[in-house]
C-alpha cells in the first residue's frame, strides 16, 4: 500500500504493546510460528521488541515506539492494531476497526482516494 501511494501520502507505523506476549496471551498461531516474546517492561525492551517486529515485517515505513505508559495506544484506540488516514490538516479522515479483523488496508486506500477526489490531501 505504501508503494502504491508513494507521493500521495506519508506512512508511519507506531509500535505499541505486544498483543500476544508469551507471558500474557499466547495464540496457537504464534506458537506454531515460534513467536514467543514476553511483554516488555522497560522502554529499552519495547524498542528491542519493535526492532524484532520490523525485521520480521521488513517494512520500509518510519517507525515510532509508544512509551511504557501506552499513551498513544490509549488515545488512538490502537491496540492491538489499527489503521488511520489523517488528512493534511491533521484530522482523522478514516479510522479502521481494531485488528486483526478490522485491519483492512483496502478500506484505508479507498479513504486516501476519497481525500484526493475531494480535493483534500492526506
Amino acid at each position: 500500500m505504501k508503494a502504491r501511494n508513494a507521493g500521495r501520502a506519508n506512512f508511519l507505523l507506531v509500535y505499541v504493546r505486544e498483543a500476544h506476549a508469551s507471558d500474557e496471551w499466547v495464540t496457537p498461531d504464534n506458537e506454531k510460528a515460534g513467536i514467543r516474546y514476553p511483554q516488555p517492561r522497560t522502554e529499552e525492551e519495547r524498542r528491542a521488541a519493535a526492532l524484532r517486529c520490523l525485521e520480521g515485517l521488513r517494512t520500509t515505513m518510519p517507525v515510532v515506539v509508544d512509551g511504557m505508559d501506552d499513551a498513544v495506544a490509549r488515545a488512538w484506540g490502537a491496540w492491538p492494531d489499527r489503521l488511520y488516514v489523517i488528512d493534511a490538516e491533521g484530522r482523522v479522515a478514516w479510522r479502521g476497526g481494531p485488528g486483526p479483523f478490522g485491519f483492512l488496508p483496502a478500506e484505508a486506500e479507498e479513504a486516501l482516494a476519497r481525500l484526493e477526489e475531494g480535493g483534500r490531501r492526506p
